[in-house]
């Protein structure tokens, strides 16, 4: 039988002298980060910087402390992110660095600099071999790929597609390029629009298997050459080419373990989740819906799927807030009398029924990238 990973836990409370910063390098330092050997290496702290107008992502202070200690221990450090499938203002590096710039992840807030990992329009990645069931060379952007070390820092929050967003989700799906996001989202090949396609050549020029030729000024895609990984999509600004049908919530969950495997494969790893501002839907979003329980503290493990699952079952012990996702469903169900606050229960599940978090977890013990098996250890 596997012996439980160890996933240690500090919480917000605070003293004179004993404020989050402090807490959170104790965290940090009780869990073994200071066992990794930082000399020399290049270190990428893998974190979300936020959409614009969305405020519940972690605070660049914590990446600023983070970034210190790493130095500290001699790796050179920086601060990455790969580019968004979906058009925002993160889609590519001029407008993603802005965002981060923004929202105060830049040397002197963070004290890291920045570097989007996919590289200007998404399209600089490498495949990393893993054969894995669902996904055989995920895509991964070439910064973090090439990275020594690994440290996640992960917000832990609802997620429409996924149930919730924690070490799986940040590092499986956010350290895939464009390209890598659209084969995490789909199981199709791509089609050509052939009303929104204007014959441009982007897709042919970024097809990396010359599967793409415009001919008559409309692009074809050869099916025997296509591999399905939808870079086409990624860089056509027209709609020219196009995906019909999008994954479901646990295939969506098994690829995003494969690519966090592929991250983290033959380097060091390790992982720091906040539970706190914990909002129903992504930081993707251009906005943060209110949070759906208190906030809780913070987690870290070398092993992310038992840091999820132990945030996972923190979460179901907390009571539920007012005023919120949830109060509203309560509201129109009939239990809106103030008494339902759902301890116990799978909040995740209750704001998303379509999904199913648990099948990215039991994926990535399946496949060695972790344990479920957990014993928490509280730090004070």
């Amino acid at each position: 039988m596997m012996e439980s990973s160890k996933v240690f836990f500090t919480d917000l409370r605070t003293s004179p002298g004993n404020d989050l910063m402090t807490k959170l390098i104790r965290l940090v330092k009780r869990a073994g980060i200071e066992d990794i050997d930082f000399e020399g290496k290049f270190t990428a702290i893998k974190i979300h910087f936020g959409e614009p107008g969305n405020l519940a992502y972690i605070r660049p202070n914590y990446a600023a402390r983070i970034a210190d200690l790493i130095r500290s221990l001699g790796g050179k450090v920086f601060l990455t992110d790969s580019n968004t499938l979906y058009s925002g203002g993160r889609s590519n590096a001029v407008d993603h660095l802005r965002a981060a710039m923004d929202n105060g992840f830049n040397p002197i807030s963070a004290h890291a600099d920045v570097i989007i990992a996919d590289g200007l329009k998404g399209t600089d990645y490498r495949e990393i071999p893993l054969d894995g069931e669902y996904c055989k060379s995920p895509k991964i952007g070439a910064a973090i790929a090439d990275a020594d070390i690994i440290i996640s820092m992960n917000h832990f929050k609802g997620h429409e597609q996924t149930g919730f967003g924690g070490a799986l989700k940040n590092l499986g799906m956010g350290s895939a390029s464009v390209g890598g996001k659209l084969e995490l989202h789909s199981s199709s090949q791509p089609v050509i629009d052939e009303d929104s396609c204007i014959g441009c050549r982007i897709c042919e020029k970024y097809c990396r298997h010359d599967a793409v030729k415009v001919i008559d000024r409309k692009a074809r895609i050869d099916y025997g050459k296509c591999v399905g990984c939808g870079q086409c999509v990624a860089v056509c600004q027209h709609g020219g080419a196009v995906v019909k049908d999008w994954d479901s919530s646990e295939t969506l969950n098994y690829k995003i373990a494969e690519y966090a495997l592929a991250v983290v494969k033959d380097k060091p790893a390790f992982h720091i989740n906040f539970i706190m501002n914990v909002s129903p839907n992504c930081d993707c979003w251009n906005h943060n819906d209110a949070a759906i329980i208190p906030d809780l503290g913070i987690a870290a493990s070398f092993d992310p799927v038992a840091l999820d699952c132990a945030c996972a079952d923190l979460v179901k012990a907390a009571p539920t807030l007012e005023k919120n996702v949830i109060a509203d469903l309560d509201s129109k169900s009939g239990d809106g009398c103030g008494h339902s606050h759902h301890e116990g229960e799978d909040k995740f599940h209750i704001v998303h029924p379509d999904t199913r978090w648990e099948a990215g977890v039991e994926h990535g013990e399946k496949i060695g990238l972790g344990n479920m098996a957990y014993k928490l250890i509280i730090v004070k």
